[in-house]
């Protein structure tokens, strides 16, 4: 059975971080395993409270399992201070990790930054070069990219800069009102539209955590980027289009929509 790391935050809530990587690896027919880079008292509405890793706890975590259980592929979600991102880098370097996705989390959907502006810039320089692809939304490119992205022909702009910048595939998420929900892949030079349909569901907590797991998924099975990606995004469809309600905000999708069995009964 191939494996996958995820190196992310714990949602108590279930819907995103760590919590849904391990769902959708799982989901996606690897064995998870995880690294937690800080835990969460959160909800569909919100959160409340963060309690941060340190350094030094991260990187055994990464140590442990490499060392025992050595994962075919590593995705990477919200790591909030440089120092946990250094951390991080140095340890995947040692190990000499392969596949690696990074979820690029620095802006919310709502503009909002989520990490510092020197984490950011650590990220830029430790982090981001050692992905074999990033998977930013529009404001998180823009920040990568210096540019403002208002059409598709921007996004085009900003994956090549950000591609040629780091030396790493990316794939620039269209969802936030520039292109419907189609995304662009930039890697080696070409680039790959991936058409999709707007879902209308309100619950998308979640979301990109799922994606970027989803591809790490399918590339530690052995599939190329571009069916990785592929098979990642009709993964999330699906997952969405099972309409899940739950909490009083934005909810969860459905990891689990296409598990079916006895004991699923």
């Amino acid at each position: 059975m191939k494996t996958a790391l995820t190196i992310a935050g714990s949602d108590s809530s279930g819907g995103a971080g760590i919590q849904a990587d391990i769902k959708t690896m799982t989901a996606n027919g690897v064995y998870a395993a995880s690294a937690v880079t800080a835990l969460t008292a959160q909800n569909t509405t919100g959160v409340r409270a963060v309690f941060e890793t340190t350094p030094e706890f991260l990187g055994e975590q990464i140590d442990a399992v490499f060392e025992d259980i050595r994962p075919d592929a590593v995705k990477i979600g919200m790591v909030a201070s440089k120092e946990l991102i250094k951390t991080i880098a140095e340890r995947l370097k040692y190990h000499n990790a392969e596949n690696i996705v990074v979820d690029t989390v620095m802006v919310a959907t709502s503009g909002a930054r989520l990490i510092e502006e020197d984490a950011i810039d650590t990220l830029k320089e430790y982090l981001i070069p050692l992905a074999s692809v990033i998977t930013p939304n529009i404001p998180e490119a823009q920040v990568l990219a210096g540019i403002d992205i208002l059409s598709e022909d921007d996004m085009v702009t900003a994956a090549k800069i950000i591609g040629d910048t780091y030396n790493c595939a990316v794939l620039l998420k269209g969802g936030h009102s520039v292109s419907d929900a189609n995304d662009l892949l930039y890697a080696k030079g070409e680039y790959k539209w991936f058409k999709g349909k707007r879902i209308d569901n309100p619950n998308t907590h979640g979301t990109g955590c799922t994606l970027s797991s989803a591809i790490a998924a399918n590339l530690a099975k052995g599939y190329g980027l571009i069916e990785s990606v592929q098979r990642a995004k009709e993964y999330i469809s699906g997952a969405l289009n099972t309409m899940l309600d739950l909490g009083k905000g934005a909810g969860p999708m459905n990891h689990a929509f296409n598990i079916t069995g006895y004991f699923t009964e």
